[in-house]
Order: C-alpha cells, then sequence, then structure tokens
C-alpha cells in the first residue's frame, strides 16, 4: 500500500522520474534565493520578474516556437529587463519600488498574454502560464540542474557579501566596492532560476516554489543558512509530494506542488518553534 501510493509512480512511469528530477532541481536552487528575497524584504520583486519574464519568453515563442534556447533567451532579457528598470524607476524617481514592481508586473502579464495569443491558443497560454511539469525533455533537465549548480556554487562564494548586502547594504557600500555588484549578481540569480521554473511551472507558479518554502523556513531557524537548509527540504519534499497528489487525484500539477508547499507554510505558522502562533501565545494570568 505505502509502495503503490509513495513509490510505484516513479518507478513504473518515466515521465514522472522526469517530472520529479527537474521539480526537485528547481526546489534546490531556487528556495536559497527566496530566503534572500525575504531576507531583503523583495519577496514581491520575485513575483514581478516571474511575470516579466512572460515577453520575453512569449517573443521567444513567437520565433522559434517552443525552442528550450529561444524561451530561455527571451525570458533571460526580459526578466534582466524587468528587474533593473524597477530598479532604476524606484531609485531615480518619487515612486518607491513596490508599486514600480506592480506596474511591471502587470504590464508585463499582459504583454506576455498578448504575445502568446497571437499564435498560439489556449493549450499554448496555459503551458506558459502553469507550466508542464510533465513533459520535460533531457534538454530541459539539463538546463534544470545546470541552473541549480550555478546557484548554489555562486551563493557558496558570494555568502558573506549576500548576507551583508541584505542586511546591511551600506556598509557593504563603505567598506568595499563590490555592493553593486553582488545585488546585479544576485537578481541575475534570481532570474535565472525563476526562467528554469517558468519551463516546469509556467510564469504563474514558479515563483511560488521559491518564495513560499523560505517563507515556511523563518518559522524554524533563526541562522540565514538554517533557513536555507530548512528551504530546501521543504520545497523539495513539497514538490515530491505534490506530484504524487497531482498523480493519484488526477490534478493539475503545478498548482497542486504549490498548494502542498502552502499547506507546509500555513503549518509553520501555526507550529514553527521560531515565532509561530503556538510560540507566541500570551501566557495565561494568574487567577
Amino acid at each position: 500500500m505505502i509502495y503503490d501510493a509513495l513509490f510505484a509512480p516513479f518507478a513504473e512511469f518515466q515521465f514522472m522520474r522526469r517530472a520529479l528530477v527537474g521539480a526537485i532541481a528547481i526546489a534546490l536552487g531556487a528556495a536559497p534565493i527566496g530566503v534572500f528575497l525575504m531576507l531583503r524584504r523583495m519577496s514581491l520583486t520575485g513575483d514581478a520578474i516571474a511575470h516579466g519574464i512572460l515577453p520575453g519568453a512569449a517573443v521567444g515563442y513567437l520565433i522559434s516556437g517552443l525552442s528550450l534556447t529561444a524561451l530561455t533567451l527571451g525570458g533571460l532579457i526580459a526578466g534582466m529587463a524587468v528587474a533593473i528598470a524597477a530598479a532604476v524607476v524606484s531609485r531615480r524617481t518619487v515612486q518607491r519600488e513596490d508599486t514600480s514592481m506592480a506596474a511591471f508586473y502587470l504590464i508585463s502579464l499582459a504583454l506576455g498574454v498578448l504575445l502568446i495569443s497571437l499564435k498560439g491558443g489556449a493549450i499554448d497560454l496555459q503551458g506558459f502560464l502553469f507550466g508542464t511539469v510533465l513533459a520535460l525533455t533531457d534538454s530541459a533537465l539539463i538546463l534544470l540542474a545546470g541552473v541549480t549548480a550555478i546557484t548554489l556554487t555562486t551563493i557558496a562564494l558570494l555568502l558573506r557579501p549576500l548576507l551583508m548586502d541584505s542586511f546591511d547594504p551600506a556598509f557593504l557600500r563603505q567598506v568595499s566596492g563590490a555592493g553593486p555588484i553582488v545585488h546585479y549578481a544576485f537578481l541575475a540569480l534570481a532570474v535565472l532560476n525563476l526562467v528554469a521554473g517558468f519551463h516546469a511551472l509556467g510564469t504563474l507558479m514558479a515563483v511560488g516554489v521559491m518564495i513560499v518554502p523560505a517563507a515556511a523556513a523563518r518559522f524554524w531557524a533563526r541562522s540565514a543558512g538554517g533557513m536555507i537548509g530548512v528551504a530546501m527540504l521543504v520545497g523539495a519534499l513539497s514538490s515530491a509530494l505534490g506530484l504524487l497528489m497531482s498523480f493519484h487525484l488526477d490534478l493539475p500539477t503545478g498548482p497542486t506542488i504549490i498548494l502542498v508547499t502552502g499547506l507546509a507554510y500555513v503549518l509553520s505558522v501555526a507550529i514553527g518553534r521560531q515565532g509561530s502562533l503556538i510560540t507566541n501565545r500570551a501566557p495565561k494570568s494568574a487567577g
């Protein structure tokens, strides 16, 4: 019974094994980025960048169809353009970054949907928005694994300046000229992971596996390293359980993965060891 529920789908079906490898690769690379976004109070930035990818991917689709290379390059260019444009607007005008991000998010989503509709139909649009994790190719798996390897290696090499830039960017600018380089390198990693997640989970769901595990990890660990470890574990386990639920209950895969991740977040809010509802209960007054 346990074997049939937990292991048989992956043992018997190659597409499930591919989906598992791809989803876990995305989770392991995206979760640390989500932790740093949370520490920087930039969680909504990830959402804006994720939707900023859509117009670039749509242009690649119009030019080359469902070419992995064209979709990836288009998404990378558009995602970086949105991230940099929002930063420039917030730093050189009176508008706050959250407002500029929201504006670019809505513009990008509308433009991407319009461009896809010019050539594709409802099925193509659904794939762009919600992903095709059950149809990952060898090339897509190599891309996802490569992005994860690049992300984890870069974070390991730049961990200290990344933490300094997250907690006290002014101090980093004072002691080193690497502040802008670290900031834009981090944005590049965020875009790279969102583009990778787009191939499997679509633009609407990719940011979920980046932000929600990080939000859940906040209730289990205090240090940045601890939160990164917990976020990666939550993301990987939620991806596997979401795939199983999708398989057994015949549910859409991407949304199911994110809902399972959301359940982990709700449980963390309720019973987590650090600042959760149960640990913050007010003591009962005597008498």
